[in-house]
């Protein structure tokens, strides 16, 4: 009997005995297989009641549903080409300011899950032009206390060094923010919003001083060496959902929250009112709430305006500084952009609608879903395109 239980039939210990019998006569070489695979093959196959097997083909799971290939969105089709036409043209002294059509970058910390991508924009992919907006995704530190920046910079329009100029705002906010990350991290947990107002202000500053001061070793006026500049700060601590909004210049801050879009951009005051004598502080009536009855350390803080009595011209009003720091809910979608999606968004309805069915709060898409939702193409609306997507859990 078999270790199985098995009783088996007198063919086959016949067949088992002569084929492994060591007093058997040797057979002499021979031109068929010999290995023990092969003795081992033909032994089964000869005790198998009904011969060989039929082989089995390998079930092939279905495939997962695709989302809807939608090239645009509108009444019309955009009139430039949806892929990338003419490569930007350079010499071999600038080699180290290229920059590539995409950048895709995600990852997952705490509660959220990030997602970003920068795209050449259609006219910039036809006419072989370098993409203007910048993206740098870095984490500093480790454990609960490290600290996530997602920074987007867009360059001036119709400058020939627009693209490095963004590339630099990048960088340099990245360093500043990288330097006092210790202190960034703790203040974000612990909610101290002076501290983060001012000094996340004086890190801005410095970042566009270090650009003026290019433009002037390049012999530039300011205004043809800047960029607008968009952060957010992301804490890695699971119990800290505080999301932290900063910058200078346009672009876009929106969340998605029960399938409906809501415009978080902190507005800018008048112009009259940073160059006049109009109060220091600009915001909301009730600073300590936002849309939705949220709870906000800080809805916007703008640059403090000339004094009336300075001497001399007052020169073009400052761009003001941009800040709000918001607590995330589950199941939220925190949206910071640059001016090119932006705009769309804000400007055709389709395009809000199609994202908000995309982007469900069950689940953050991949890459390259996030990649093709970035790339949905409006007529009219031909920029770089810079999205930055935290989903909630």
């Amino acid at each position: 009997m078999s270790q199985q239980g098995e009783r088996p039939t007198a063919h086959e210990d016949d067949w088992w005995r002569r084929l492994y019998d060591e007093t058997a006569r040797d057979t002499g070489a021979s031109n068929a297989a010999d290995s023990l695979d092969d003795r081992f093959d033909s032994a089964s196959d000869a005790v198998s009641p009904g011969g060989p097997e039929p082989e089995r083909i390998p079930a092939v799971p279905a495939p997962a549903p695709l989302r809807p290939a939608i090239g645009h969105v509108g009444d019309r089709p955009p009139t430039y080409d949806a892929e990338p036409t003419a490569l930007p043209a350079t010499v071999p002294q600038e080699l180290d300011g290229l920059v590539s059509d995409t950048v895709l970058d995600g990852a997952g910390y705490g509660t959220y899950t990030l997602r970003a991508a920068s795209v050449r924009g259609d006219s910039a992919r036809f006419r072989g032009e370098p993409r203007r907006d910048a993206l740098l995704t870095v984490r500093f530190g480790t454990d609960r206390s490290a600290l996530v920046l997602v920074a987007v910079a867009t360059g001036a329009r119709a400058t020939e060094r627009a693209h490095l100029a963004a590339a630099d705002a990048c960088r340099w906010i990245g360093g500043a923010v990288g330097r006092s990350h210790v202190r960034l991290s703790e203040d974000i947990r612990a909610g101290r919003r002076g501290d983060l107002t001012s000094g996340l202000h004086r890190l801005t500053d410095r970042s566009y001083g270090k650009l003026r001061a290019r433009a002037a070793e390049l012999g530039l006026e300011p205004q043809q060496y800047t960029a607008s500049l968009r952060c957010l700060l992301l804490s890695a601590d699971p119990d800290c959902r505080t999301r932290v909004f900063f910058g200078v210049g346009a672009g876009g801050l929106f969340r998605l929250r029960h399938g409906v879009w809501q415009d978080l951009e902190p507005k800018a005051p008048e112009a009259r009112d940073v160059s006049g004598e109009a109060a220091v502080g600009f915001g909301p009536a009730s600073p300590g709430s936002g849309p939705d009855g949220d709870r906000l350390t800080m809805d916007l803080d703008i640059v403090t305006p000339p004094s009336p009595h300075a001497e001399g011209p007052l020169g073009p009003p400052a761009e003001p500084f941009r800040f709000r720091a918001s607590v995330a809910r589950p199941g939220d979608t925190l949206l910071l952009c640059s001016s090119g999606l932006a705009e769309p968004l804000r400007g055709e309805p389709a395009l809000a609608q199609e994202l908000a069915e995309r982007w469900t709060p069950d689940q953050a898409p991949g890459l390259a879903a996030f990649l093709a939702d970035t790339q949905l193409r409006v007529k009219g609306y031909s920029d770089d395109r810079t999205s930055v997507g935290v989903w909630e859990a």
